[in-house]
């Protein structure tokens, strides 16, 4: 009986010893294999070595490499930095670089901040924006161009002579439009929006209070009102020729007109004998 009692004690003895030589083989070849390996990990790392910092993330982080002097240390980041983009995978979520002219992207085909000297236009960095398009400094992208827009006329204003409405025949009258819309740099630029041409109207007199502007006016210097008072007679003896001329040659016309009559009573007359 205690024979078989001891020799159950052996075989149990036997038995721890090969579990502890079994497990103190599996951390040799683990350390063999990942050296400095640890699961206690800050900062997001699911695994990391003291050497090379993270080895792999918790999930929804991203692996970077991240320059530390002459060597590169994996950190576990929420978020790509600036000039990279996040891509997810089963394996691992890590950070690619954008193109070399981009500042930030989207996607490797997707900037969305360039880098100076280049213009950001869908998606894109260009040096030189295309038709249509002209570059803004201050957010260093292509923007539409903006042409000048105007409105539609106004009515043309009463026709005056030096601001008043009457004592005249020959005058001016304008007219004028607004800007709707301001050109950019690039834009057309806008038309003119003030007209003014010459305008006539039947010769009136003026009333009470016109006459008192006029009375007013005489207190100008005497160059000036000798000055509007030979514009009004040249344009008073221009009317004046322009009528004479008129009855002249009404009168000449009907003078020809009578002479033709007399002529055709003449022939007819001498047709009859």
């Amino acid at each position: 009986m205690q024979l078989r009692l001891l020799s159950l004690v052996l075989i149990f003895v036997h038995f721890m010893e090969y579990s502890d030589s079994q497990h103190a083989s599996r951390s040799r070849r683990q350390r063999r294999t990942h050296p400095g390996v640890s699961h206690g990990c800050q900062g997001g790392c699911a695994t990391c070595s003291d050497y090379n910092g993270c080895l792999s993330c918790k999930p929804r982080m991203f692996f970077f490499l991240e320059r530390n002097g002459m060597k590169q240390i994996g950190v576990c980041l929420p978020a790509c930095p600036s000039g990279y983009y996040g891509t997810r995978s089963p394996e691992i979520n890590k950070c690619q670089k954008c193109k070399a002219d981009c500042d930030a992207c989207f996607n490797k085909n997707f900037c969305t901040k360039c880098k100076a000297g280049f213009y950001l236009h869908k998606g894109r960095c260009l040096e030189i924006c295309p038709e249509e398009f002209e570059p803004n400094d201050q957010l260093m992208e292509c923007i539409p161009v903006v042409h000048c827009i105007v409105g539609e006329w106004s009515q043309w204003t009463p026709c005056s002579k030096r601001g008043k409405t009457c004592g005249f025949k020959r005058g001016e009258e304008s007219r004028s439009r607004e800007v709707v819309q301001q050109p950019s740099a690039r834009g057309d630029t806008c038309p003119v929006t003030t007209e003014k041409r010459t305008c006539v109207v039947k010769r009136k007199k003026c009333r009470k209070a016109e006459k008192r502007g006029k009375e007013e006016r005489r207190k100008r210097p005497a160059k000036e009102e000798n000055h509007e008072s030979r514009q009004d007679e040249r344009d008073t003896k221009r009317d004046t020729d322009t009528r004479g001329a008129s009855e002249n040659k009404n009168k000449t016309e009907h003078r020809r007109k009578k002479a033709q009559g007399k002529h055709h009573t003449s022939t007819a007359g001498s047709s009859g004998h």
